[in-house]
């Protein structure tokens, strides 16, 4: 892992550690793309045990769960967390969190580890805190390759939502190294694809 995220997470966590905030799973995740990071496990073994997590993405069901079968052993020995998309099973039977789409609820989520989703409005970041999520990945931060063409949310306006979310706010988006010292003091963690994709 960049030597930046990984002191930008450590920072993070301290701080909020030092100020008796919640705390969530993970201060660095790594978002599996079935296009964009087709093939995870290397940026996985190189998340930073204990702060680093996963959240698993993967559109077709046995493809999601031969994932998980690959992904799961490596979080657990790096103790890593795993958070996976729109599979509350799968995600029991791995104890692992299930992350939601826009703050809403699935079958099943009362016997997950925990609970994130993504949001990307005001609307949504309520949604989020009523279904009870331990961490809301806001975005975009910063214009991104996964919403081609649409504006970023800018620190300003993301740290506004946040700040009036009522949950726990990461960032998402266009995240790199580089724009680290830019991101808003109100995220408690960050989310990113290519930007840990060749870590290692």
């Amino acid at each position: 892992m960049d030597g930046r995220f990984l002191a930008w997470g450590r920072a993070v966590k301290a701080r909020r550690v030092a100020l008796g905030a919640p705390v969530p799973p993970a201060a660095i995740w790594l978002f599996t793309d079935a296009v964009r990071a087709s093939a995870p496990l290397a940026a996985v073994r190189a998340l930073a045990p204990r702060l680093g997590g996963v959240v698993l993405r993967q559109p077709d069901a046995a493809g999601r769960a031969r994932l998980c079968a690959l992904l799961a052993p490596i979080c657990r020995a790096r103790r890593l967390a795993l958070s996976i998309a729109g599979d509350a099973r799968l995600a029991r039977r791995f104890n692992a969190g299930l992350h939601l789409s826009r703050g809403r609820r699935e079958r099943g989520v009362q016997w997950v580890r925990f609970l994130t989703s993504s949001a990307h409005d005001r609307r949504e970041l309520v949604r989020c805190r009523r279904a009870g999520v331990a961490l809301a990945f806001l975005s975009p931060l910063f214009a991104s390759a996964s919403h081609p063409g649409a504006p970023g949310l800018g620190p300003c306006r993301w740290s506004a939502l946040a700040r009036r979310a009522g949950v726990v706010v990461a960032a998402l988006g266009g995240i790199d190294a580089a724009c680290l010292p830019a991101i808003p003091r109100d995220a408690a963690a960050l989310g990113a694809i290519g930007a840990l994709r060749g870590a290692g």
